[in-house]
């Protein structure tokens, strides 16, 4: 069984130009790589708050039936959306890839 891939479920959830609203998305475990491509990204050296939309893009592998997950596009979540993401990135991070069995942090 694979623990580098974990399932979320956002709030609100991304409304996209057309009106569709992504909620269901996968997120993988960050990397060293991760880190160094979002410390070098010119966005977050000019705006270090920029950083965790970076950071998020490079870790969501797909958000409903989004073909990519950019940083511009993240720019669109609602508030809601953006700290349950953030707390969900820390939490399988930092706790080994470990969610409840009901599948929350």
């Amino acid at each position: 069984m694979d623990y580098t891939e974990f399932e979320f479920i956002l709030p609100k959830g991304l409304v996209d130009r057309s009106g569709d609203i992504h909620r269901q998305g996968m997120m993988r475990l960050a990397t060293g790589n991760d880190e160094i491509l979002v410390q070098k990204d010119p966005r977050v050296r000019a705006d270090p708050y920029y950083r965790i939309l970076v950071n998020l893009s490079q870790v969501i592998t797909h958000l409903g039936t989004l073909s990519s997950v950019t940083p511009q596009l993240l720019e669109q979540l609602f508030l809601i959306d953006l700290v349950y993401l953030q707390g969900f990135l820390n939490h399988i991070n930092q706790q080994n890839g470990r969610l409840s069995p009901q599948g929350e942090f």
